[in-house]
């Protein structure tokens, strides 16, 4: 049974923790806890065996009974009028329902698992649309190599829309050397068409930094670099776009015939 507190004072000790959670990027490293914040990414939480430590929850959501249920999953529940949830919140429409959840540590990778790895990648809203890529073509584990942007971020939670919590995610990474697939990478140079070549099962796609790509260092080690075919004569196409052409090849050819 949760416990549930009603919070009327700005200064309360919970909101000044939770909105350092929502406005700081990397502050769930300091604080070990993550901010998930919205009815869609809180329900998708549950519904993948989440266990909140707290939420945070308007009166009006409050006495809505879906989002009371919702609400109520969580060990313990503060009620606060929806003046003190903007305060909080770093979206200009602050959501009715948030979590604060139990941050399980930078992550291990496992071996043998088909994996995106992101290499240095900075734009949140792309980190968190490969994650649903990911998510949705079978790859269950995304390792981000140090230099990327923060997995857990506010702003990657809201653009993965639920997608983390299906997948086993690792950051900080520094050697891939325990992955045990091979790494396969896209580049406008390659000579081998994406379409045209047969693809290891299960492999890691490494998808790089927005201007820079994909490390020489990482380019080297990678056991097939390929060519997204581009007719309309652009040079180059968003990592998040390429990444979501480039997973949806390998489950394409995972479909019996």
């Amino acid at each position: 049974m949760a416990q549930v507190k009603r919070i009327t004072s700005r200064d309360n000790p919970l909101l000044a923790r939770a909105h350092k959670l929502a406005a700081d990027p990397v502050a769930y490293r300091k604080l070990g806890e993550v901010w998930v914040e919205g009815d869609h990414l809180c329900s998708a939480l549950v519904e993948h065996g989440g266990a909140p430590s707290q939420a945070l929850v308007t009166e009006a959501a409050w006495d809505d009974p879906r989002l009371h249920e919702l609400a109520s999953r969580a060990a313990a529940v503060a009620v606060l009028p929806q003046a003190l949830m903007h305060r909080i919140s770093a979206l200009e429409s602050a959501p009715p329902i948030a979590f604060v959840v139990p941050w399980a540590g930078p992550g291990a990778l496992v071996a043998g698992r088909p994996s995106v790895v992101l290499d240095r990648l900075q734009d949140a809203g792309n980190v968190g649309t490969i994650l649903r890529s990911a998510a949705a073509f079978g790859f269950s584990q995304v390792v981000a190599i140090k230099g990327s942007a923060a997995l857990w971020s506010p702003k990657v939670l809201r653009a993965g829309m639920g997608a983390h919590f299906g997948l086993n995610l690792v950051e900080g990474v520094e050697t891939l050397d325990g992955l045990d697939v091979p790494l396969l990478a896209g580049s406008p140079h390659a000579t081998q068409a994406l379409h045209r070549t047969a693809l290891p099962w299960p492999c890691a796609w490494v998808m790089g930094h927005e201007g820079q790509g994909v490390s020489d260092a990482l380019l080297r080690r990678c056991a097939l670099t390929l060519r997204i075919p581009q007719p309309g004569g652009e040079e180059s196409l968003n990592v998040a776009a390429a990444a979501a052409i480039c997973l949806y090849e390998s489950a394409r050819q995972r479909e019996p015939e």
